[in-house]
Order: C-alpha cells, then sequence, then structure tokens
C-alpha cells in the first residue's frame, strides 16, 4: 500500500475539488428556473402540473423552488427560461386563519380547538419583491432570457415598476372559482396556432393591461354574463411580445390542476415555452 503523506493527500484533494465542483454546477444546471407557489396555491399541483406539460412531455428540464429570495441575478444567469407562478405575498408572522388551508376547508372549518390556548399573531402580508430582484427580472429578459407568468403573477406587479414593466399588466383582482371561457384573439401567433377556444373552470383574473393591444393572444370572457364589479364579464388572459433580447408571455389560467392540464391549454403552455426559448 503506497504510503499517504499530509502532502500527497492535499495534493490529491486540491486536484480533485475543480472537478468535483464543476460536476455539481453541471448537475445542477437546468433550462427553467420556476419560483412556484404561495398562501392560496401550493406549490405541489403546480409542481406536478407544469412538471407533466412543460417537463415530462416537452422535455424541459426544470428547477422548481418557492423560497423567493432565490430569485437573484446570480441565480437566473445559470438559466434560460424563468417561470413565476406565485403572487406577491408571504406571510412571516402567519396567517389570519386557516381559509387557504385545502384540507381545513374542505372538512367545512370546524372549529379550532387548542389546548393551551394559541398566542395571537399578526396574519399580515409581507410584500416579497425587492428593487434588486425586479432589476434581476428586467435585466435577465433584456439581455436575451425567456420569461413565462402564470395566473396569480399580477399580484407582484404593485409592488415593484420594473416586475410591472417586464409583465405587462397589473391586478384588478378575480371572482370566486366559475366558469368561463377562454378565447384566442390572434390565431396567427406561433403560442396560439392550432389552439381552439377552452372551458375551464377558474379565478377569473381581470388585470389592466400596459403594453400594445397587438400582442394579446387570449381573452377570457364569462359566458352567462356574470360581470366582476364594474369591470365587466371579460378580461385580457394571455400575451406575447419581445422585450430588450428577450421575450415575454403571460398565461392566465392555472388555479386548479385540472386548469392546466386542459388539453388545448397544455397546447398553449408547451408552445408558449417553445417560443419563449426560440424554438418555433
Amino acid at each position: 500500500m503506497p504510503l499517504i503523506t499530509r502532502r500527497t493527500a492535499l495534493r490529491s484533494l486540491a486536484l480533485s475539488a475543480p472537478l468535483a465542483f464543476a460536476a455539481d454546477k453541471t448537475a445542477s444546471k437546468s433550462t427553467a428556473f420556476a419560483l412556484i407557489g404561495d398562501r392560496y396555491h401550493n406549490s405541489d399541483y403546480i409542481r406536478v402540473g407544469l412538471g407533466k406539460t412543460l417537463g415530462k412531455e416537452l422535455g424541459l428540464s426544470i428547477d422548481f423552488r418557492d423560497e423567493v429570495s432565490l430569485l437573484t441575478a446570480e441565480t437566473l444567469r445559470n438559466y434560460k427560461l424563468l417561470i413565476v407562478f406565485r403572487d406577491g405575498m408571504t406571510w412571516p408572522d402567519g396567517y389570519p386563519d386557516e381559509s387557504s388551508n385545502a384540507a381545513f376547508a374542505h372538512l367545512t372549518s370546524p372549529k379550532i380547538v387548542s389546548d393551551p390556548p394559541l398566542p395571537k399573531w399578526g396574519g399580515q402580508p409581507n410584500y416579497w419583491i425587492t428593487p434588486a430582484q425586479g432589476k434581476a427580472v428586467k435585466d435577465f429578459v433584456s439581455n436575451g432570457g425567456g420569461a413565462l407568468f402564470y395566473h396569480n403573477v399580477t399580484y407582484i406587479s404593485p409592488h415593484n415598476e420594473d416586475f410591472r414593466d417586464v409583465l405587462g399588466a397589473v391586478t384588478q383582482q378575480h371572482p370566486p372559482i366559475r366558469p368561463f371561457k377562454v378565447k384566442v384573439v390572434n390565431p396567427d401567433h406561433p403560442i396560439t396556432r392550432g389552439v381552439k377556444d377552452f372551458v375551464v373552470t377558474d379565478e377569473q383574473h381581470f388585470m389592466t393591461y400596459q403594453k400594445d393591444p397587438k400582442h394579446l393572444l387570449l381573452q377570457s370572457v364569462n359566458e352567462d354574463g356574470q360581470a366582476f364589479r364594474d369591470l365587466g364579464t371579460s378580461s385580457a388572459a394571455g400575451w406575447a411580445y419581445d422585450y430588450g433580447k428577450g421575450r415575454v408571455c403571460y398565461l392566465a389560467p392555472g388555479h386548479l390542476l385540472v386548469d392546466l392540464w386542459n388539453p388545448e391549454y397544455e397546447k398553449l403552455q408547451k408552445n408558449a415555452a417553445r417560443w419563449l426559448l426560440r424554438q418555433i
């Protein structure tokens, strides 16, 4: 057996360390970074939904994360596509109630009993996006990255100008879950090509769209005539455009797994990812 001295051990470690570091960097690098999940949209159904449609079926490698502090310029440097599927709030001091807990709501909201009694907590939202994070998103797309925004990201826009400029809209909130139709208003775009109108049972998100109307792809319409506040029965529901050297796409449906897996919507999502990555 060869003699192992302190010097030979250190030399061996020095030679192997760069290789180990490089292998780790290669192993962790995927095409897309997905920031997902919030109080009202649990990470699991999003991971399952996108994991099937964009991962297994389209072949994208996606790093799913739910920690908002990971949205940084350093993180995004390793990716070609950013996916954001969450709102603008975290709740570090706890929720004001358990109404957003699906398991609890399924039990018809029984009375909460605790012995010893629970302490009271604030239950106030924290609007998490920082100026540096908004700039990171803007720079990422401006420099050639793709951004696929889903559903409730319009709730991030009120709290950061850079993010709002990239996304192109700000929320006007939504009514309770109910059926509505998603209409294709530009069938000639690569994202909508071959996609038919479809119906989902979902939160119909209303928003103020702030970009050129020529970029609109989808419109949501409540065909039962149910208006939301004074905003009517219809809202912009999807768009896509070039932004600097990169590309942006927003798709509104997505509160439930059955929405994400609607066959026509799956076509849209796959087309959107491919368009953002300049594959079509």
